[in-house]
């Protein structure tokens, strides 16, 4: 005689938890889009006090830690201005693209 028990399986809520998980992330995508789109305004809004550069920071960390298509936008953007990564502190660059920053070589002249 063959006895089953029944176990709840865990593979049951994987779907479920993995397509709210999808959902979350991408909302968060979308929440630093809008972020790094609002700090223009907020920065140009408050020009003595540095309200928009936070928000800023926040929302490109947001966009390139929960999309793809952001954090390869991102990427194309340093590499088409390599001199854009040497602003980015080393924390943000291991934050949002999980790397040191690269070393920018001088030019000779």
């Amino acid at each position: 005689m063959t006895e089953t028990t029944s176990m709840p399986s865990a593979k049951t809520s994987t779907p479920l938890r993995s397509g709210f998980n999808t959902a979350l992330r991408q909302v968060l995508a979308i929440v630093g889009l809008l972020m790094i789109a609002m700090s223009i305004p907020i920065g140009i809004l408050t020009p003595l006090i540095p309200i928009g550069l936070p928000f800023g920071i926040l929302g490109v960390v947001l966009l390139g830690r929960n999309s793809v298509w952001g954090h390869r936008w991102m990427e194309s953007v340093l590499a088409r201005h390599p001199k854009v990564e040497r602003f980015a502190p080393n924390w943000l660059m291991k934050l949002v693209f999980a790397r040191e920053k690269k070393a920018i070589l001088p030019r000779k002249k």
